[in-house]
């Protein structure tokens, strides 16, 4: 994924080790990185808290960190479709009559 805009990291290489940031798993150093991308690109902060999201419910339901990855992509795949159905819906012009 790329948002299309230049970053010191690359938005791809962000969100492959979001769960470590997550879990505060990474060195202090790529942490600040992660941060510091997370602080400036908006489509990856939006990933990152679908992840977020995903995690925690995961941990409610089933008392488990991570959600068999069947069921973490078909949730996923849920929510990204109804975010693009929301901004298409959004994006549509307002017809008068």
């Amino acid at each position: 994924m790329s948002c299309g805009h230049p970053h010191e990291t690359d938005c791809s290489s962000v969100l492959d080790r979001v769960y470590e940031y997550i879990d505060h798993e990474m060195a202090e150093d790529d942490c600040a990185t992660v941060k510091r991308h997370l602080d400036e690109c908006a489509p990856c902060l939006a990933e990152f808290g679908l992840e977020q999201a995903v995690k925690a419910l995961v941990h409610r339901s089933c008392g488990c960190d991570t959600a068999p990855e069947q069921l973490r992509s078909k949730v996923l795949s849920k929510i990204r479709q109804v975010q693009q159905d929301l901004a298409a819906d959004s994006a549509e012009p307002v017809q008068s009559s």
